[in-house]
C-alpha cells in the first residue's frame, strides 16, 4: 500500500521567525502520525534553520525549486549538492515556475536527474490550463508532460518518485477537480503513462498527490480516492492548524479503508 504524502508548498511566504513558529506547531500537532508521511517546503532562506528544528521529528523537509546544474555562474540558483543533506524532496516543474519563469519540460527532466543523484526525492508537477480542461485536451497534455518528465530514468527511480497533478485552474483561485476526475486523470493520463513506459508494477508504486486548493474541508474526498496518495498543499499549509487537520482527515481516511 502506498503511503500517503502530505506536502505544504509555503511559497514566497514566511520569514525564518515564522518559518519556525509555523513549523514547531505542525510538528507537536503530527507527532502521534506515522500512517501519512507530513513534508512542509519553506522559502530556500529558512531551510537551514527549519531542518534543523525538525531533526529528529516524521516531518520531512522539501524545497521549493532547484537547478540542474552543479555548479557556475547561474545567479541566484541553488544547486542539487547545496541542498543535500537539508532536504528530503524538492519540488520541480510547479506551474508557477513554468508560468512565471518559463521552466519546460526539459528543464524538469534534467531538474528530476540532478536530484535523485543526490539522493533527493522530486516531487514533479504536472497539470493542464483551463484552455485545455475546456478542450479535452487534458490526457494529452499530462501525458507529454509526464513522458518528458520520466525521460531516460530508471523503473526503480521512477517508482521512488513523487508526482503532484496540480491543475493549473485549479491553482489559488478556491476551485478544484472533482475527486472523481482528479482521480480518473491520475489513473488514466498519469499512472497510464508509466505502465506504457515501464509496467504496471511501477505505475502502481509511485505516489501522486492532489494540487490545487487542496484545503481541510475537501480533503478527505479526494483522499478517498483509490488512485489519489496525498496532496501538495500551498495556502492552507501556510497555518499551522489547517495543515495539521489536512494530514489528520488523511489518517481517518486510512483507518476507514
Amino acid at each position: 500500500m502506498r503511503k500517503p504524502i502530505i506536502a505544504g508548498n509555503w511559497k514566497m511566504n514566511k520569514t525564518i521567525a515564522e518559518a519556525l513558529e509555523l513549523v514547531r506547531a505542525v510538528r507537536a500537532g503530527v507527532r502521534d502520525i506515522s500512517a501519512v508521511e507530513t513534508v512542509v517546503c519553506p522559502p530556500f532562506v529558512a531551510l537551514q534553520a527549519v531542518s534543523e528544528a525538525l531533526t529528529k521529528s516524521n516531518v520531512g523537509v522539501g524545497a521549493q525549486n532547484v537547478f540542474y546544474e552543479e555548479k557556475g555562474a547561474y545567479t541566484g540558483e541553488i544547486a542539487p549538492g547545496m541542498l543535500e543533506g537539508l532536504v528530503d524532496y524538492c519540488i520541480i516543474g510547479h506551474s508557477e515556475r513554468r508560468g512565471y519563469f518559463g521552466e519546460t519540460d526539459e528543464w524538469v527532466n534534467k531538474k528530476a536527474k540532478a536530484l535523485l543523484a543526490h539522493g533527493i526525492t522530486p516531487i514533479i508537477c504536472v497539470g493542464e490550463s483551463l484552455e485545455q480542461n475546456q478542450a479535452g485536451e487534458t490526457d494529452a497534455f499530462v501525458r507529454s508532460q509526464v513522458q518528458k518528465a520520466l525521460a531516460g530514468l530508471s523503473a526503480e527511480q521512477v517508482a521512488r518518485l513523487v508526482i503532484a497533478y496540480e491543475p493549473i485552474w485549479a491553482i489559488g483561485t478556491g476551485l478544484t477537480a472533482t475527486p472523481i476526475d482528479a482521480n480518473r486523470i491520475i489513473s488514466l493520463s498519469i499512472r497510464g503513462a508509466i505502465a506504457e513506459m515501464y509496467d504496471e508494477a511501477t505505475a502502481q508504486a509511485i505516489r501522486i498527490q492532489y494540487g490545487g486548493s487542496a484545503k481541510p474541508e475537501n480533503i478527505a474526498s479526494f483522499m478517498e480516492q483509490p488512485d489519489i496518495d496525498g496532496a501538495l498543499v500551498g495556502g492552507a499549509s501556510l497555518k499551522a492548524d489547517s495543515f495539521v487537520t489536512m494530514v489528520r482527515e488523511t489518517e481517518r481516511v486510512l483507518a476507514r479503508v
